[in-house]
């Protein structure tokens, strides 16, 4: 909800203009002040906020998601502090050397936060589609598994995110990816990349458990 709003902001204010190119993390907030204006609380500050929320959400949600995995599905018995090092540890080490190397270039932060983003894209899927395998299997979860019904909503709503994501990626690529060999070895990465995510899905069982018993008797 919040990713939607931000996009929305700046969609608004930007989509079509020439600044909409030399925005980055460095300058956003300024270039909100200067479009919408300051008020009682300029929108600087809520930007910076935002930013500050975003950072402390994913840091909590990376630190128990860390913590459920551990110490449900792969059942590994760590000190609680111990967990927390580690799960912080593959998110927070690489932020500090990123910052450290290019502490001095803000458009080299731009760009590596945009490929970062389209990495992200890339492995959503290898998180959505084993997560909802797992959830869904009463030897993992046991009385904690979720029903069919919320099953078919989570697969519906993760779909969506991959095709929208997809589609991001694809416009991405388009306007990035320069001469023949490049495209080439992006097209043949996409092929497979696709055709593995086709992989989970079939291996996970989600089509006959979820969908194939929802359809008529007659139809399967």
């Amino acid at each position: 909800m919040i990713n939607l709003f931000v996009t929305t902001v700046f969609a608004k204010g930007f989509n079509g203009s020439k600044q909409a190119y030399s925005i980055g993390l460095e300058n956003a907030g300024q270039y909100l002040e200067e479009k919408y204006g300051g008020g009682i609380f300029p929108i600087l500050y809520i930007w910076g906020i935002g930013l500050l929320a975003a950072g402390q959400s994913s840091t909590i949600t990376g630190t128990y998601s860390g913590q459920f995995i551990m110490g449900g599905f792969l059942n590994l018995q760590l000190n609680k502090s111990l967990r927390a090092l580690i799960t912080r540890s593959f998110a927070v080490v690489p932020t500090m050397v990123v910052a450290i190397v290019f502490n001095t270039s803000e458009a080299a932060l731009d760009v590596i936060n945009e490929w970062l983003n389209v990495l992200q894209s890339m492995q959503i899927p290898f998180a959505l589609i084993p997560l909802l395998t797992l959830v869904a299997k009463e030897r993992v979860m046991g009385v904690f598994k979720i029903g069919p019904t919320l099953e078919r909503v989570a697969w519906t709503v993760a779909v969506l995110i991959m095709v929208i994501n997809g589609y991001l990626l694809l416009d991405f690529f388009v306007h990035e990816v320069n001469g023949l060999l490049f495209g080439f070895a992006v097209c043949i990465g996409t092929a497979a990349y696709v055709a593995f995510i086709f992989y989970l899905v079939a291996r996970s069982g989600a089509l006959s458990s979820c969908w194939l018993n929802f359809l008529p008797v007659g139809l399967t």
